[in-house]
């Protein structure tokens, strides 16, 4: 198991491109408060052009990071270490930065898993069959491998292009499950059948699909990854036809929960982060 360790005061971040939206902030600040840690939390806009640089600017003084998109691949090809399942994957949404030496050892992980299934369990989810997932990068073979946790080895993947299946179906066959892909036009009619869907994909993206959905399956639940805005087009559309909706919100909290675990080596303030995160979010 890969842990940080707490030490005196520390850095930690949230990388991507674009990054200003990130709630990150709001839930990492709010723990290491709860937690009473002299640690500073700020987000950074990083391409994938410059995260080499980036990391290799890291000191003793930093603790971890949090990646977004479009890092998550990228990254996995910087750590000095990555845990088994992020290894399997390719995919990796933690940094956990330990001192070694004179410098530093980069060690990645993915709590993106973790996240979604925290998410699905806070709606009964406990079991998963007749599963859509919309997108196919990154984000998506992480709802993947949780799915198959859940006991859903054939999901069916919707997507714009075969090619952008490469990495999640590379993923897939290293997992033992088995895709059926579909395209982004077939979406509405492959939900309409769907008890269980994550949806990954951008907003303006997620309207389309959502102005030509079929009535959702009774009981039929929707976790829709993107945070902002907190009710996406596409989970509107959803509960129109019928649907439960889990917001991305969800599973933002409990990867970050276990980013902080990682990071600190101590049990996230669960509570704590997500009064801060419902206060933030609070017209």
């Amino acid at each position: 198991m890969l842990t940080g360790g707490m030490g005196g005061e520390r850095r930690a971040g949230v990388l991507g491109h674009p990054i200003a939206h990130s709630l990150s902030p709001v839930l990492h600040r709010a723990a290491y408060r709860a937690l009473g840690l002299a640690w500073t939390y700020d987000a950074y806009d990083v391409t994938e052009g410059e995260l080499e640089a980036f990391l290799g600017r890291l000191d003793r003084g930093w603790a971890g990071l949090s990646l977004t998109m479009p890092l998550k691949v990228e990254a996995a090809r910087h750590m000095d270490a990555i845990e088994t399942l992020a290894e399997t994957l390719e995919v990796i949404n933690t940094v956990i930065v330990r001192p070694e030496g004179e410098g530093v050892r980069l060690e990645g992980a993915n709590t993106d898993v973790y996240g979604v299934r925290a998410a699905l369990a806070e709606a009964g989810i406990e079991e998963a069959d007749s599963v859509v997932i919309l997108g196919s990068g990154a984000t998506a073979t992480s709802a993947m491998t949780a799915l198959l946790g859940l006991g859903c080895e054939s999901p069916v993947v919707v997507a714009r292009s075969r090619e952008e299946t490469e990495g999640l179906m590379e993923a897939a066959s290293r997992l033992g499950v088995a895709p059926t892909i579909v395209f982004t036009p077939d979406a509405p009619e492959v939900m309409a059948d769907a008890r269980i869907v994550v949806s990954t994909i951008p907003v303006e993206v997620g309207a389309t699909i959502g102005a030509s959905l079929f009535p959702a399956r009774p009981g039929a639940v929707l976790l829709d990854a993107v945070y902002d805005p907190p009710v996406t087009p596409l989970a509107d559309a959803w509960v129109g036809v019928g649907g439960r909706f889990v917001p991305g919100t969800r599973m933002l909290l409990h990867q970050a929960a276990e980013q902080i675990r990682l990071m600190t080596g101590l049990s996230a303030p669960l509570e704590a982060m997500d009064v801060a995160l419902v206060s933030h979010l609070s017209p």
